[in-house]
C-alpha cells in the first residue's frame, strides 16, 4: 500500500504519530475531557499510530505500554459513555465518533457530557403509544436544555388491545430488551417512554436491572369518551355494553356507534386500567414527575413535564440517583397504599412483585395484603366509580390522593425530583370537579373522612384453592358476593367457556360459581385477561349482572365483577385448581381472606392421583423458554434466570 503523505494539519489522521499532536481523546472544542483548546481547524482528534510499512497498528493506540484495553479512558469522567466509547483515543474511539458523526452531531456532543438514552416503546400496533415520538422530541429538547446528549432507540411495543395470545406473555421479553440495550450501548442515563399496560412495568424492570439512573415518562391517558351525551369508559363500557347487548338491552346500531365515540384521542385508556394504574405506580413508587401521571395525552402540560423530565434526568446522573436508591421497601409500601386509594387493577400487583424481584427488595402477598387493609378508597373513577382520568387530573391527581392519605406513607422516601414523596405533595390540592357549568361539584377524589369505602383495594385471598395466593378487587366486585358458597361449573379453557356461554341450556344459575383453569402464566402461556368471563346469556336476558368467578387468569384492570384471579399454584401445574369438579361446592369469604374447595382431602388426593399435566402449550422460540422459566403470579411472572440485577458493568470490547 502507498504511504498516504503527511500534512501540516496536526489535526488530520494521516499525519504520522512522531509529527501530530497527543491524542485528544476525541472530545469537544475546549472542553476540559479534551485536554485543551482547538485549533482554528477543529477539535484534535485521535493521531493512529503506524508501524514500519506505514499501516496503522492493529493495537488500541493512546494508552500507556501494557495498559489493558478494558481499561482505556477509565475514570476520566466517570461516565460510562465517555471512558468507554467516545472519549477513547484509540481506533475504537475513531469508529464511536465517526459513525455517530453520520447523523450530524457536532463535535462537542463527544465532551464527557452525560448520554441520556430514550427508551421509546412507540408503535402504530399500540394505539396507547403512537404518540411517543412526539413526546420523546420534548424529552429531547429538555435533555439539550440541561447539557446532556439525548439519543433515542426503540424497544419491543406491546400493545394490549392487538397482541395475541397476550401482551402479558411478552413483558418479560421487552424488559430483556430494555435491560440490553441500556447495558449494550454509550448510556449514562435512561428515560423510559412508556403507556400501554406492560410497557411501563416492564421497561422498569429492564432498567431497574441495569440500575443507570432512570425516570419515566408514560404517555398519559386519552380524552374522555363520549355516546349519547356520556362519558364512557376505556374497556369498562366495551363490558358493560356487550352484555347489555347481548341481553337485548342494547342495539347492534347503539353498539357501533359506542365504538366510534370511545376512543376519541391519543393515549392510553382513561379508566384507572391497568395502564392508569401503573402510570400512578410509577409515580408513587418514585421513578416519575410528581403530578405527571394522569395529564391528558393531548394536553400541552404533558409535552411541558416530559421536557422537564429531559432536564431531570440529566442531574439525576450527576447525582448518580439510581432506581436501587429509589425502589426501597417503603416505596413499595407507598405504592400499595396508593393502589388501595385509588382502587387500581388487579394486574399492580404481578408488576410490582416482578418490579421488586428487580432490585432485590422482598415484597409477598402477604405483605401487600397488610399494607392495603384499612386504606380509604378515595377515587370514584371506573370500573369502579363513575369517572375517568382526565377528571381525576383535574381534581388533583395522584398527589392529592397521596397527600390526603399522607399519615400511611412513607413520606421519607425518596424520589426522582431528590425529594421525598412528602415534600412532593406537602402543596397537592384537591379540587371537586364540575363537568358541565352550573352543575354541582363532585368529588372525584373524595376527602379521607369521607371515602367510598375502607380496605376496598386488592385482598389477597388463600385457602386450600389457592395455597399461595388468589386476589380480588374489592372496590369493583359486587357486595352481595363478597361473602359467598355455590356450585362450581368448571370449564378446562376458555374457548370451551365461550362455546357453551350462549347455550340456552346450559345448567347455570346466578348463584353458579364459574370455574375456569388452565389460563395462567405456563397453561395459555402467558396468563391472559379472561378471568372476568362474560355472563351467560340466559342470566345476563335475566337481569343478572354478576357472579362469582374463579381463574388462573388475568382480568384488565377496566374490568369489573366479584372476580377472583391469580389462582397459584395455576391448574397447569397440578395446583389445586386443576382439581376442581363440576358440582363442587366453594366458598369464598373475603372478609376473612378465603377461598375453599368444599371436598375432603381423601378426594382430592384421589383426584391428584388421576391428574395427567397438559402438553405444552408450545415447542419453540420466546414462548418455549417462557413456559420452562416464568415464576407463579405469587413470584411477580418474571423469569427465574432475570430475578435481581447485573448492574451496568461494560460489556468487552466489538471491534
Amino acid at each position: 500500500m502507498t504511504d498516504l503523505p503527511p500534512t501540516d494539519d496536526p489535526n488530520d489522521i494521516n499525519t504520522p504519530a512522531d509529527q501530530g499532536p497527543a491524542a485528544s481523546g476525541g472530545a469537544g472544542a475546549g472542553s476540559p475531557a479534551a485536554g485543551g483548546e482547538a485549533g482554528a481547524g477543529g477539535p484534535s482528534i485521535p493521531s493512529l499510530q503506524r508501524d514500519a510499512e506505514g499501516e496503522p497498528t492493529p493495537e488500541k493506540t493512546g494508552r500507556p505500554a501494557g495498559e489493558p484495553p478494558s481499561a482505556a479512558g477509565h475514570g476520566e469522567t466517570g461516565r460510562r459513555s465517555f471512558d468507554h466509547w467516545f472519549g477513547e483515543k484509540d481506533r475504537n474511539g475513531f469508529i464511536h465518533r465517526s459513525w455517530m458523526r453520520a447523523q450530524g452531531f457536532s463535535d462537542e456532543v463527544f465532551d464527557g457530557r452525560p448520554v441520556i438514552g430514550i427508551c421509546n416503546t412507540w408503535s402504530e400496533l399500540t394505539p396507547c403509544n403512537a404518540h411517543l415520538r412526539r413526546l420523546a422530541e420534548s424529552v429531547k429538547r429538555g435533555v439539550w436544555q440541561a447539557g446532556g446528549f439525548p439519543l433515542e432507540f426503540p424497544v419491543m411495543s406491546l400493545g394490549e388491545t392487538m397482541l395475541r395470545p397476550t401482551a402479558m406473555l411478552f413483558r418479560n421479553l421487552l424488559s430483556m430488551d430494555v435491560e440490553e440495550s441500556l447495558r449494550g450501548n454509550p448510556i449514562d442515563g435512561a428515560i423510559l417512554l412508556t403507556g400501554c399496560d406492560k410497557t411501563t412495568p416492564g421497561s422498569i424492570m429492564g432498567a431497574a436491572s441495569v440500575d443507570l439512573p432512570t425516570l419515566v415518562v408514560t404517555g398519559g391517558p386519552m380524552l374522555n369518551g363520549k355516546f349519547r351525551g356520556c362519558d364512557i369508559g376505556s374497556g369498562t363500557a366495551v363490558w358493560r355494553f356487550t352484555q347489555d347487548r347481548n341481553a337485548g338491552r342494547m342495539s347492534e346500531e347503539d353498539y357501533a356507534a359506542a365504538e366510534s365515540g370511545m376512543s376519541r384521542s391519543n393515549g392510553h385508556c382513561m379508566t384507572m386500567g391497568t395502564a392508569s394504574t401503573m402510570a400512578c405506580m410509577a409515580e408513587a413508587l418514585g421513578l416519575q414527575l410528581t403530578g405527571s401521571a394522569a395529564i391528558p395525552a393531548v394536553d400541552s402540560r404533558r409535552y411541558s413535564i416530559a421536557q422537564q423530565a429531559g432536564q431531570r434526568i440529566v442531574q439525576m446522573v450527576h447525582e448518580d440517583l439510581k432506581p436501587s436508591d429509589i425502589l426501597t421497601r417503603d416505596a413499595f409500601a407507598n405504592a400499595v397504599r396508593a393502589n388501595a386509594a385509588i382502587g387500581g387493577s388487579t394486574n399492580a400487583v404481578i408488576h410490582l412483585l416482578a418490579i421488586a424481584g428487580r432490585v432485590g427488595v422482598e415484597l409477598t402477598l402477604d405483605d401487600m395484603d397488610e399494607w392495603a387493609r384499612g386504606v380509604p378508597w378515595l377515587v370514584d373513577l371506573q370500573p369502579s366509580g363513575k369517572y375517568l382520568m382526565e377528571d381525576f387530573y383535574y381534581a388533583g391527581g395522584l398527589p392529592a390522593v397521596m397527600r390526603e392519605i399522607l399519615p400511611l406513607l412513607k413520606a421519607d422516601a425518596i424520589t426522582v425530583t431528590g425529594k421525598t414523596i412528602g415534600e412532593n405533595v406537602a402543596r397537592a390540592e384537591r379540587t371537586d370537579w364540575s363537568g358541565q357549568e352550573g352543575e354541582p361539584a363532585h368529588p372525584v377524589i373524595r376527602p379521607v373522612g369521607n371515602p367510598l369505602g375502607s380496605g376496598a383495594g386488592t385482598a389477597v385471598l388463600k385457602g386450600n384453592l389457592a395455597p399461595d395466593g388468589a386476589v380480588i378487587k374489592q372496590s369493583a366486585a359486587s357486595e352481595r358476593l363478597l361473602q359467598h358458597r355455590g356450585k362450581a361449573l368448571v370449564f378446562s379453557s376458555i374457548e370451551e367457556y365461550d362455546k357453551a356461554v350462549d347455550d340456552p341450556e346450559l345448567d347455570v344459575d346466578e348463584d353458579t360459581v364459574l370455574v375456569l383453569q388452565n389460563a395462567g402464566p405456563r397453561g395459555y402461556p402467558g396468563m391472559p385477561e379472561v378471568g372476568n368471563m362474560t355472563i351467560p346469556r340466559k342470566l345476563a336476558e335475566l337481569g343478572v349482572d354478576d357472579m362469582v368467578r374463579i381463574s388462573d387468569a388475568r382480568m384488565s384492570g377496566t374490568a369489573y365483577g366479584t372476580v377472583v384471579l391469580h389462582v397459584t399454584p395455576e391448574a397447569a401445574v397440578g395446583g389445586p385448581l386443576a382439581l376442581v369438579r363440576t358440582g363442587d361446592w366453594i366458598e369464598l369469604d373475603v372478609a376473612a381472606r378465603r377461598l375453599h374447595l368444599d371436598v375432603p382431602d381423601e378426594e382430592l388426593a384421589k383426584r391428584r392421583a388421576d391428574w395427567q399435566p397438559p402438553a405444552a402449550p408450545t415447542g419453540r422460540g420466546w414462548a418455549k423458554l417462557y413456559v420452562e422459566h416464568v415464576t407463579q403470579a405469587n413470584q411477580g411472572c418474571d423469569l427465574d434466570f432475570l430475578i435481581g440485577k447485573t448492574g451496568s458493568a461494560v460489556a468487552r470490547q466489538s471491534h
